[in-house]
């Protein structure tokens, strides 16, 4: 492999099997579940927990539901000693707030037919201090709450619903929430929301009114408030806009 990262966008579907390959992996989902063993350690990755596989690692990965991920497949020579030793038996890497924005920057530069070799190269450093910039940390239950409530955000998700997902206390479920990703449960899921009505926005000619109420608005004039206010654009705006800057084709 050529010393240089490559970058994939990826669903699991069900057990891949064993694998094992000369060069390093990062996977980062950005939507769903993926069960990794690497080496002996079963954990899960979702959008608040990534996962490392060092080369020559043998390691299986099952998908569970709908997901996707990014994979970083790196070359050894490209992973820090100070990367690789800080993760070394603790392959599931807690995400900080600053390593999912650069997360959610990559996924819509791939989407947008923006990537490229110099900008992967300028942005896998970033992202490699992001992840090990907090000392790794047990992964607290609210990995699982945000996995649930990603897979379908379109629910009338309430604080009491997401913390009875992750089994703990609305108070509880507000501190992790400060803690972990310096925001609260509604201002996520408000995001999220949108994130996801931008993506299908983007991406086809579905009515407006249908991904409004599957994304969780109560309308399409919900989603058409909520977006102004947040991004100064209403859906149909959005959906021309991406059209004009999206990639030609000949």
């Amino acid at each position: 492999m050529a010393p240089h990262p490559h970058l994939n966008v990826r669903s699991y579907d069900g057990d891949t099997g064993s694998d094992r390959h000369e060069y390093a992996q990062i996977v980062l989902p950005v939507r769903g579940l993926v069960t990794l063993d690497i080496d002996g350690r079963e954990g899960r990755a979702g959008t608040a927990v990534a996962a490392f596989v060092a080369h020559e690692t043998r390691h299986t990965t099952i998908g569970e539901v709908p997901n996707r991920s990014l994979i970083v497949d790196l070359d050894p020579l490209l992973v820090p000693d100070s990367f690789a030793d800080r993760l070394a038996g603790r392959p599931y890497v807690p995400m900080t707030p600053a390593a999912m924005a650069l997360v959610d920057y990559m996924r819509l530069t791939i989407d947008e037919g923006r990537q490229t070799p110099e900008g992967l190269a300028q942005w896998l450093p970033l992202l490699l201090d992001a992840l090990v910039r907090e000392a790794p940390r047990p992964v607290s239950r609210l990995a699982r709450v945000l996995a649930e409530v990603e897979h379908a955000p379109g629910r009338p998700w309430t604080t009491a619903d997401m913390a009875a997902r992750g089994a703990l206390s609305v108070s509880r479920l507000h501190e992790l929430f400060r803690s972990e990703l310096d925001t609260t449960p509604r201002t996520w899921l408000a995001n999220l929301r949108l994130r996801r009505a931008s993506e299908r926005l983007a991406r086809g000619d579905e009515a407006i009114a249908r991904i409004a109420v599957e994304t969780g608005f109560a309308d399409q004039s919900t989603l058409t408030r909520a977006m102004r206010d947040a991004m100064g654009i209403t859906p149909a705006a959005y959906r021309r806009q991406h059209r004009e800057s999206g990639p030609k084709t000949a």
